[in-house]
């Protein structure tokens, strides 16, 4: 015992020591990669001149974060998480069936009770006017996207075939409602299901020319079928007004009654002072309802044979056929389904934006929408959701972070370095959680008990 205590004690000073190299080697590396980035801005004067001047001082402030990190994690992190798993694999095996606590337990409950009670809650505490950011920035922005990640997680997640063109089918709805609703007078609660109708087709007409195709090759294609739709609203100019845009779109109702100034308007309808509050309000509570009708729908094909077609593709496909499992079908119903879901999302955000043009549609959309289902868990749709809150979230929190301008200087926008901090924690979230911040689902088929399974037990942590 006492030599153990005595090789600890030896070893704690080489820790510090590798922890110091590391650092000093992960700061040299930071340098090499900001300098061009950070330490240098590019700019243009009076005169249409490119100029160019440093910027040490940030420079400095990213190297220490990327030294000083780098030495916490060595020094402190890997220790701590090394003694944790230890002290958990040492723990008897019946800890491991204890009972969840109350919050595990009802997780989904209190979430859903507390996604009722944010509007009237940042109503209260904000006002009608400073209630507006909050429930649109941070409400409805991120319902879209836990609805276009539940759609995506079809096909994706449940189905196992790559989708980097889903925001193909987030246009089509978008669209479809802003064309039909302009040029035929069609209601909200009408093109609602007829844009994901459309949606679904077009996710058929994907499915047939890549029903042989798997992997970095379905990839290929998928992502050419969302640049093909993209070029088409931009130079089909007679229809889609193309960079121009569609405006003008008119708003959703609440059975009937419109969120204006007129006499029949809901303000006036309830006696209530004119605000575009309730509007987001009731927007806020429509998307809720479309991800719950999302999750429902998923959780229940994921019990019928068409969802354990799905999983049974995913996990091997040459087994599913020897299983005389018609793939072509579950193939095309995965990408309709899937597409009809994102024609769901692309109608409810032409209806909240009233505006839709091309550059909403670009591949970065899809690609964000696709990690947000890695990094929630492929097949999960708690921790798809969660890793919307803090993705989407996360991003629209640093408009609000003014307080960084004294730490980078009266010029930094924190907007600006959205993608780059989304990155980082993509990285930082794929070395500790590689399979999504859920890797283990319940079985859609159990034998007298439902237990998790673990991620380590599914193909690539997928479920």
């Amino acid at each position: 015992m006492a030599q153990l205590e005595t090789s600890g004690a030896k070893a704690q000073p080489g820790l510090l020591v590798r922890a110091i190299k590391e650092a000093v080697f992960a700061g040299v590396v930071a340098l090499g990669l900001f300098v061009l980035f950070i330490g240098i801005k590019t700019d243009q004067n009076i005169n249409n001149e490119l100029v160019w001047y440093t910027r040490w001082g940030m420079l400095a402030i990213f190297v220490a974060i990327a030294a000083v990190g780098r030495f916490a994690v060595v020094a402190f992190l890997r220790p701590w998480s090394a003694a944790r798993k230890a002290r958990a694999a040492g723990r008897p095996a019946v800890a491991a069936d204890a009972k969840p606590t109350f919050f595990k337990a009802h997780f989904l409950k209190i979430a859903l009770v507390a996604l009722l009670l944010y509007p009237p809650v940042i109503l209260f505490l904000m006002g009608t006017q400073g209630s507006l950011k909050y429930i649109d920035n941070f409400g409805i922005q991120i319902l879209i996207y836990v609805m276009l990640a539940w759609g995506l997680n079809i096909v994706v997640g449940l189905a196992g075939l790559l989708d980097l063109g889903y925001v193909a089918f987030y246009a089509v709805g978008a669209y479809s409602y802003a064309l039909l609703s302009q040029h035929f007078g069609l209601s909200f609660w009408l093109l609602l299901p007829i844009s994901g109708i459309l949606a679904a087709f077009w996710g058929i007409m994907l499915g047939f020319p890549v029903l042989r195709l798997r992997g970095d090759y379905l990839a290929i294609v998928t992502l050419a079928f969302g640049e093909i739709i993209r070029l088409v609203l931009i130079n089909w100019t007679d229809v889609t007004q193309g960079t121009f845009g569609v405006s003008g779109i008119p708003k959703a109702t609440l059975f009937g009654i419109p969120f204006d100034a007129s006499p029949h308007g809901f303000a006036k309808t309830f006696g209530l002072p004119m605000s575009s509050a309730y509007y987001k309000i009731f927007l806020f509570y429509l998307a809720l309802a479309l991800c719950m009708l999302t999750a429902y729908v998923t959780i229940q094909l994921r019990r019928m044979p068409i969802g354990r077609a799905w999983e049974a593709l995913r996990e091997d496909e040459i087994a599913c056929r020897s299983l005389g499992i018609d793939t072509v079908k579950t193939k095309l119903t995965a990408f309709a389904i899937g597409a009809m879901f994102g024609g769901f999302a692309g109608s409810f955000f032409a209806a909240r934006q009233g505006f839709v043009s091309p550059e909403s549609f670009v591949f970065l959309e899809s690609a964000v929408i696709l990690a947000i289902v890695v990094l929630g868990g492929m097949g999960s749709l708690t921790g798809i959701a969660v890793a919307a809150i803090v993705m989407v979230g996360g991003t629209e929190l640093l408009r609000e972070m003014d307080f960084l301008k004294h730490v980078f200087g009266p010029d930094f926008t924190p907007e600006l370095y959205r993608m780059l901090l989304f990155g980082i924690a993509m990285v930082v979230v794929m070395l500790f959680k590689p399979r999504g911040f859920v890797g283990s689902r319940e079985p859609t088929a159990f034998l007298r008990e439902r237990k998790a399974v673990s991620g380590s037990f599914t193909k690539e942590g997928h479920g």
